[in-house]
């Protein structure tokens, strides 16, 4: 499926990026004398990580979609900025350990086993008083169809989430509803969890 969309000429969900993220980047520490590292997954076309990259970020992008990934580097390319991009399974993705200073998932939606794999290796994969900024629809989308999974299973509720990231230290942590307005597939009001987590120094 997301090859399929992904091939098309328009970018699916635009190329601005996440509300969310934005109105947080500047919470994302950085290093003095170092590239500061950020790693976005399930980044599909690559909208959060080439204006992370127009901030100055060294980022590494991960999604299973290749078509998804060069449309990435396409839009870096129209925009002077350089990512990493790698094309790969979550399950199978090297999270490195604390290897990141942010780690970004924005409506990375996971079967609940993998999920929760994966929200363990952003742990890991954090430094020391590293952040992790994550935005997914809540179950409660799939009275809206404006977007996002087609079954419950696959969205997050906030008491879940928490539950996932435990050992970090919650900064920000709300379920709402909000418009969400991404191109062509995230358009309208939606249901979402937005989480800032900071792993302890």
């Amino acid at each position: 499926m997301w090859e399929e969309r992904y091939a098309a000429e328009e970018y699916a969900f635009g190329k601005l990026p996440n509300d969310f993220l934005l109105e947080h980047l500047d919470k994302i520490p950085f290093q003095k004398n170092t590239r500061t590292r950020v790693l976005c997954l399930a980044e599909g076309e690559g909208r959060n990580a080439v204006h992370l990259a127009r901030q100055g970020f060294d980022v590494v992008a991960v999604d299973s979609s290749n078509a998804g990934m060069l449309k990435a580097q396409k839009l870096a390319t129209e925009h002077n900025v350089s990512i990493k991009t790698v094309v790969a399974d979550l399950a199978e993705f090297d999270f490195e350990h604390e290897a990141f200073d942010a780690v970004v998932s924005i409506f990375c939606h996971l079967p609940v086993p993998l999920r929760r794999q994966v929200h363990d290796k952003v742990v890991s994969a954090l430094k020391p008083g590293g952040l992790f900024i994550l935005e997914a629809y809540t179950p409660d989308q799939l009275k809206f169809k404006t977007g996002g999974p087609a079954v419950a299973e696959l969205t997050v509720s906030l008491d879940d989430l928490l539950d996932e990231v435990a050992n970090l230290e919650v900064e920000y942590a709300e379920q709402l509803e909000r418009e969400v307005v991404e191109g062509l597939y995230h358009t309208g009001m939606g249901a979402v969890v937005q989480l800032l987590g900071r792993k302890n120094k």
